[in-house]
């Protein structure tokens, strides 16, 4: 499932009505193996991403990180980036739904 977001950017005043378009997936990182192929793959783009798991949210970038989420449970991907489909391709064997 791909959904479009929209979230405030960083650091912008709430006048400004400055907002950033987020993209999420649901992916499954179940080994060690696959959490670090993701990260290698995430560290190669300039987007922010996080992943969620219920209230805890890491940066996706971070192999310490994600390791501290309930890697049994399904993760949300969040990318706070509109053109980042060469990321999502990137990571199809992570997606599930």
């Amino acid at each position: 499932m791909d959904y479009d977001i929209k979230r405030r950017g960083a650091g912008s005043a709430v006048w400004k009505g400055d907002f950033q378009s987020m993209r999420a997936v649901n992916i499954k990182l179940s080994l060690a193996e696959n959490v670090k192929q993701f990260v290698n793959i995430a560290s190669r783009y300039p987007y922010d991403i996080d992943l969620r798991v219920g209230r805890h949210v890491v940066d996706g970038k971070s192999i310490l990180g994600i390791f501290s989420l309930d890697l049994s449970k399904p993760i949300t991907l969040e990318v706070y980036e509109d053109k980042c489909d060469d990321l999502l391709e990137e990571i199809k064997p992570f997606v599930i739904g």
